[in-house]
């Protein structure tokens, strides 16, 4: 990594192409909510871009600026949208569908949505099975699948007049599946991608085609896609950013806020039950057990990896952790997420914690996508390459590299962010000691 002295940003200058796999509840609540902040009708709620500060230097010097005024974001009004979708439906009509947005909002950003129509998807029934449309591309091997979608790239560059692009994973979550023979190297992704592997899935197909045309992928959905060997060889040798995965919004956000609280106070516990009903498509992929195996391993790895069971054996070595989600369509994509939290205290004595969470979760999911497609245009600009593990506090499972665990601590992670922001401006990192002020 370059030292402070020598990191230089290129300008965000022109348009900035946001390309998106999944034009679906999530990614219109996005373009929807964009086109509505361009227009003065709402405000970008939960974007830490748009509304967040950083602290630089000693409290007392008073220097908190905004962050879309510290580092050269790309701006709101240089967002330019596209992306594919199995379902023929413009991002209007889409997000119609999703009703998650009111009709009369929609209504006033219908032409720029409708202007939006779904490129023909990379698609395999085997890797989400529950939903079926006919806007998909067909014929030829994976490989020819991967040349189609660098089409789709450059000729949406060239239709745009964007200036650079980032690629983001809206799309369903994928069945699970481990890293096969054909993910360990770049040269055998590729003879596979050819010999049409059935151990590459369409995700892992999108990003091979983002990063071969210098484009930065983020994965907002559980299933294995960037973070595979060949695929992270590929990110180094382009000299792209990548991250991942997972967007973390309701449930496991309150994990995230949680259990590190308990875990500083030395708190035992003993289960963290959790259960959620959603009607959206997501609910419905969920339904079937391979798609939930993905997002169901995202979710339980981030209490261990927080109360680190190995070293406070006594506090949380006997925790049972449950994760349940049930699809329920008269909820719709207002999602409910109940927990219950039997922790215990002083000399083993047990105390209870209920949560019940309605939340939104393309509402809380879409400042997300702003936020990282923002930041992974700057580490782009900034020569950044590879994983970029301080944008963990986005993902339920966050990238980190081989051999190394991912830091879940959501407030561990926003210190991370804010330290790397201060890094690459050339300011001196806050590590909170505070000694100084008392010399």
């Amino acid at each position: 990594m370059p030292t402070k002295e020598n990191t230089t940003i290129a300008p965000a200058d022109g348009k900035l192409g946001i390309l998106i796999p999944g034009i679906g509840a999530v990614s219109t609540t996005f373009m929807a909510g964009v086109e509505a902040v361009k227009r003065g009708l709402g405000e970008p709620i939960g974007s830490l871009t748009q509304l967040g500060t950083v602290r630089l230097g000693k409290r007392t010097e008073g220097r908190t600026p905004r962050i879309q005024d510290f580092v050269p974001l790309a701006k709101i009004e240089d967002l330019v949208f596209g992306g594919w979708d199995i379902f023929e439906d413009n991002a209007y009509q889409a997000a119609v569908n999703a009703k998650v947005l009111e009709p009369a909002l929609l209504e006033k950003v219908r032409e720029p949505l409708e202007a939006i129509q779904p490129m023909k998807a990379v698609f395999d029934q085997n890797y989400v099975k529950r939903i079926h449309g006919p806007n998909v591309k067909t014929g030829g091997s994976r490989m020819d699948h991967a040349e189609m979608l660098m089409e789709d790239i450059r000729q949406f560059q060239e239709s745009t007049g964007a200036a650079r692009l980032v690629m983001i994973w809206c799309g369903s979550t994928e069945v699970f599946h481990k890293p096969a023979a054909v993910h360990q190297t770049l040269k055998d992704f590729e003879c596979g991608l050819q010999k049409n592997d059935p151990d590459i899935a369409p995700s892992q197909i999108y990003a091979y085609a983002a990063l071969k045309s210098g484009v930065p992928f983020a994965n907002g959905a559980p299933n294995l896609t960037t973070d595979t060997p060949a695929l992270l060889e590929l990110a180094r040798a382009r000299q792209i950013p990548i991250c991942g995965k997972d967007f973390k919004t309701g449930q496991t956000f309150i994990k995230t806020l949680l259990a590190p609280g308990f875990k500083a106070r030395m708190l035992g516990m003993s289960g963290w039950f959790s259960t959620n009903i959603l009607g959206n498509r997501d609910g419905e992929v969920l339904e079937d057990p391979g798609s939930f195996k993905s997002k169901e391993e995202t979710k339980l790895s981030v209490l261990e990896q927080i109360l680190q069971p190995d070293l406070y054996p006594q506090l949380y070595g006997n925790l049972y952790h449950a994760v349940r989600i049930n699809y329920y369509p008269p909820r719709g994509d207002s999602k409910e997420g109940w927990d219950n939290i039997d922790i215990f205290g002083w000399l083993g004595y047990p105390m209870q914690i209920k949560i019940d969470f309605l939340c939104r979760d393309s509402i809380l999911a879409a400042p997300l996508v702003l936020d990282l497609v923002l930041f992974l245009d700057l580490a782009q600009r900034a020569g950044m390459k590879g994983i970029q593990e301080w944008l963990s506090f986005y993902f339920k499972a966050p990238m980190t590299a081989p051999g190394l665990y991912p830091e879940h601590d959501v407030f561990i992670q926003l210190m991370k962010l804010k330290n790397t922001l201060r890094w690459m401006r050339g300011e001196d990192l806050i590590t909170h000691l505070g000694l100084e002020y008392y010399d």
